[in-house]
């Protein structure tokens, strides 16, 4: 027999098999044919594994969007990955964000109390971003290629094995059929010879499936060490911008609330955090209990009944309508009023007029 004679007649069992198989699976769905059931242990066993691959596969991709919410970028690390090769770094959103805040910062000039705050969130955005960087590559690294090895490498051959299982079950059942249906002496025999064989090698892979299905109890547990691994992870980051924000906090915390948002009307003026630099001289108390600065020139001002031009230091937005809006560096007249609070000037731009904080201002010669 040569080798094509011999492909010939493998292929020709080959068919002959498949076509049994066909026949016997549409027969019972069709209820026309009896079924081999498999036992409780090795349903149940099934049943894991399916739910165990549901539901890896559904974590493992929210924890991918969770890590990376850009779909495009995703893509693209997929892309690599599969072509083993490395994806480019890519700045994140956190970093963007801080480098955009420290340019604006030093645009708008580092001395300003604006430009300087952003300047610090600027920076802490970026810290930020560093440890987002660090969460991801330890989750992927911890978390998801665990997850991933079971779906690509262990479910797969699970998968395989099942399949094959189904196969010898087909089989199986189809050989139970023909016995049924033999009626010659002769043909009876081989159809009990062809039983014992089928029963053999169906007992033979569903001892082979059940040896793998069992290991998902492994499987869970090494999984529940890499969900461990996460959520430390997780607590690191949180932790750090925690600790981040804390410190950028206690930087930005010279600037009192009634400056940050002074919408608010209250009793006291708002103190800018660069109060020294611009008019530090003597402390006196406001109204609110916040310690403020008056300099000897604006005492002087204050007692005499002339004006004066003053430079603004800081944006302010007037409380209500007594007050005058103000742009940092823009100059405008002020003068001293009668029964006015010792924390307040009058401002005259053009045609406006309203009280202005005297810790905003620095006069000029």
């Amino acid at each position: 027999m040569n080798i094509m004679d011999f492909n010939m007649k493998k292929l020709a069992a080959d068919a002959g098999t498949f076509l049994s198989r066909a026949v016997q699976f549409t027969e019972e769905k069709l209820g026309q044919a009896e079924k081999t059931e498999l036992d409780a242990h090795l349903e149940n066993l099934l049943s894991k594994a399916e739910c165990t691959k549901i539901w890896t596969e559904k974590i493992m991709k929210q924890t991918e969007v969770l890590l990376q919410p850009n779909p495009n970028a995703r893509i693209e690390e997929f892309v690599y990955e599969k072509l083993d090769r490395k994806a480019p770094s890519r700045i994140n959103n956190p970093e963007l964000l801080g480098q955009y805040m420290i340019d604006a910062g030093t645009e708008f000039g580092p001395g300003t109390a604006y430009g300087n705050a952003l300047i610090k969130c600027g920076e802490t955005q970026k810290r930020i971003g560093t440890a987002d960087r660090e969460l991801i590559q330890t989750s992927a690294l911890n978390f998801l290629t665990p997850l991933r090895n079971f779906i690509e490498g262990d479910y797969k051959t699970i998968a395989k094995e099942r399949k094959l299982l189904q196969n010898k079950r087909l089989d199986l059942d189809a050989a139970k059929t023909r016995l049924k249906k033999a009626k010659a002496a002769e043909t009876r025999s081989s159809s009990e010879q062809e039983l014992r064989i089928t029963q053999s090698e169906f007992d033979r892979q569903a001892e082979i499936t059940r040896l793998l299905l069992e290991g998902i109890s492994s499987t869970h547990a090494h999984h529940l060490r890499c969900l461990n691994d996460f959520v430390e992870a997780q607590m690191t980051y949180y932790a750090q911008c925690y600790q981040y924000m804390l410190d950028l906090q206690k930087q930005l915390g010279s600037f009192p609330s009634s400056y940050l948002s002074n919408n608010n009307q209250t009793s006291g003026i708002p103190v800018p955090s660069s109060l020294a630099n611009a008019v530090g001289s003597p402390a006196v108390a406001s109204t609110s209990g916040i310690v403020i600065t008056s300099p000897s020139n604006l005492n002087d001002l204050k007692e005499s009944s002339g004006s004066r031009k003053a430079r603004v230091l800081y944006d302010y937005d007037a409380a209500n309508s007594t007050e005058l809006s103000l742009l940092a560096d823009e100059v405008i007249t002020v003068f001293s009023v009668v029964g006015m609070d010792s924390d307040w000037l009058m401002g005259e731009r053009g045609n406006q007029k309203g009280k202005v904080p005297i810790t905003y201002l620095e006069l000029l010669n």
